[in-house]
């Protein structure tokens, strides 16, 4: 066990041996000077609270907080851990220095069990540290939306390199999947607060970033794709739309018309690429399809962002898969889908000429980007020793690569996660379905139980006859007139027109294609009737 501390907020957690698990946290710092009013130096810790029973000066100790005997034990070894955290190197991670359990600590811990009396017998560690964290502050929480002060002198910096670290980083004490660089706090601890993901909970104000490109003859697919994320969404849509000078007005006219007015807002840039090299990144795989890995350098001031290409249709409400932010470590910087499910089909392991992720590689037409960790990673790569940022190594690998990759933009994405595969977050297939999920015979399991949450229809699926399964879904999103039921004018026409598909591969499974839409529409019918 391990008790990791933040100084910039005051914040601890108690974290098992098994990575990324968190046991829980303790205090902030306004809810530690209520808890301990004493203080949390020496005056408050091993020493403060011998004072009374020994001469020398030194001051007293802390009084033992209000409450049953069960909750009042222990609370002088939470003192000690806060002091002892406070002394620790670098004061953003410090571990408990020496043994866990000292055994002048285990006989002080064995004579306040026997103290407590009728609270009854003494309790295991593990759970007397559950009970520990019951207790509850005196003071009242921070208001919401409020920054923390940044750790100062006498604050709880153990060394003003580690406080300056942290006060540098200016922590946003809402951000709910906010974490410290790995290089300053670790692989596996979470800093977030157990009633900060409450609050988001209840809260639920943040503002959704998704981006796509759009050229040539991709402006009906991109209007169609941006339908499906307003239908089932919750919170608001900030659509970043990087199209062709000569599509600017007709997608402005378009948007301009949805009937969504307050829950999306829509922003047009041109597409844009490096001066010296614009014309070969331009024709790399598909017209403007490498634009993507520039979104982290064009939109400096967005923090996370959901890139997809504009065959995907949603499901689901898109704040499902933006929930994915919340469930990286403080390594991963993207999430997306393996490319192959089963290998004896997968592209990458039978034909690759270059590295790629994983077994069958990844697919980057669904991406969830925390952009502000990948503007400051330092990537391994095998063109040098030193390691490159983002905008440093996209250039070298296309020179490196250009003639042995085949899909582009997502082949270099493959290249940079072989090199730091710590740093990707995989999410199961059902988040990005194509037809190599069922024209091989179904193989996503994850769809086959729960359905399809986004479905992505590349190889031009929804323009031919191919494959009609995802035709249809895609015509009955593009026909849907918004304010009609979604059942009778959606869902009900879908059915049937799946039904007509059976003699596919596809079709066979078309049940897979509406089970997430079924509990998409009702989800939706019993938000809006609590709304009334």
């Amino acid at each position: 066990m391990i008790l990791w501390y933040n100084a910039g907020e005051m914040s601890m957690c108690l974290q098992l041996d098994k990575p990324g698990t968190c046991l829980g946290h303790f205090f902030t710092r306004p809810l530690l000077r209520d808890v301990f009013p004493g203080g949390l130096g020496k005056e408050g810790g091993r020493e403060g609270r011998r004072a009374g029973g020994r001469a020398g000066g030194r001051a007293p100790g802390p009084a033992p907080p209000p409450g049953p005997p069960l909750a009042r034990r222990g609370w002088r070894r939470r003192a000690r851990w806060a002091s002892r955290c406070r002394e620790g190197p670098g004061c953003c991670r410090a571990p408990l220095p020496g043994p866990w359990r000292r055994e002048e600590e285990e006989e002080e811990e064995e004579e306040e069990d026997a103290a407590a009396g009728a609270g009854g017998a003494a309790v295991p560690g593990l759970r007397r540290l559950l009970a520990a964290l019951r207790l509850q502050p005196a003071g009242p929480l921070p208001r919401a939306g409020a920054r923390r002060p940044a750790a100062g002198p006498g604050t709880g910096g153990g060394g003003g390199g580690g406080a300056g670290r942290c006060k540098n980083l200016s922590v946003s004490f809402w951000n709910s999947y906010w974490m410290l660089p790995s290089d300053v706090c670790g692989m596996n601890c979470f800093w977030e607060a157990a009633f900060r993901y409450d609050y988001m909970k209840a809260h639920p104000s943040e503002k959704m970033h998704l981006a796509v490109v759009a050229c040539g003859e991709r402006l009906e697919e991109t209007v169609t794709m941006l339908r499906s994320a307003i239908i089932f969404s919750i919170k608001p849509l900030q659509f970043h739309i990087f199209a062709e000078d000569q599509l600017h007005e007709t997608f402005k006219d378009i948007l301009d018309d949805l009937p969504y007015e307050g829950k999306i807002n829509y922003t047009l840039y041109p597409i844009t690429f490096p001066t010296e090299s614009a014309t070969e990144w331009k024709k790399l795989f598909k017209p403007c399809a490498s634009q993507r890995l520039f979104l982290p350098l064009i939109l400096k001031n967005v923090d996370s962002l959901l890139y997809v290409d504009t065959d995907i249709l949603f499901l689901r409400p898109v704040d499902d898969i933006w929930s994915f932010l919340r469930k990286f470590n403080s390594t991963q910087i993207a999430a997306m889908a393996p490319e192959h499910e089963e290998p004896r089909i997968g592209w990458y392991n039978r034909f690759a000429r270059h590295p790629y992720y994983g077994v069958t590689g990844i697919n980057s037409g669904v991406m969830l980007m925390n952009m502000t960790r990948i503007r400051r990673k330092y990537f391994k790569n095998d063109m040098t020793t030193v390691r490159l940022q983002w905008g440093e190594i996209l250039m070298p690998l296309l020179k490196k690569y250009k003639l042995n990759i085949t899909w582009g933009d997502q082949d270099l994405l493959n290249i940079m996660f072989f090199h730091n595969p710590e740093s990707l977050y995989v999410f199961p297939c059902q988040w990005n379905y194509r037809p190599d999920h069922c024209i091989y015979g179904s193989n996503c399991k994850e769809a086959e139980e729960e359905g399809i949450f986004i479905l992505h229809g590349n190889r031009g699926v929804y323009h031919d006859d191919k494959q009609p399964t995802f035709r249809a879904v895609y015509e009955a999103i593009k026909n849907y007139t918004f304010g009609d039921d979604l059942v009778h004018s959606l869902l009900r026409p879908l059915e049937l027109e799946l039904q007509k598909t059976m003699h596919t591969y596809c079709g066979r499974v078309y049940k897979v294609f509406i089970k997430q839409l079924k509990k998409s529409i009702r989800d939706l019918s019993v938000r809006r009737s609590k709304g009334r």
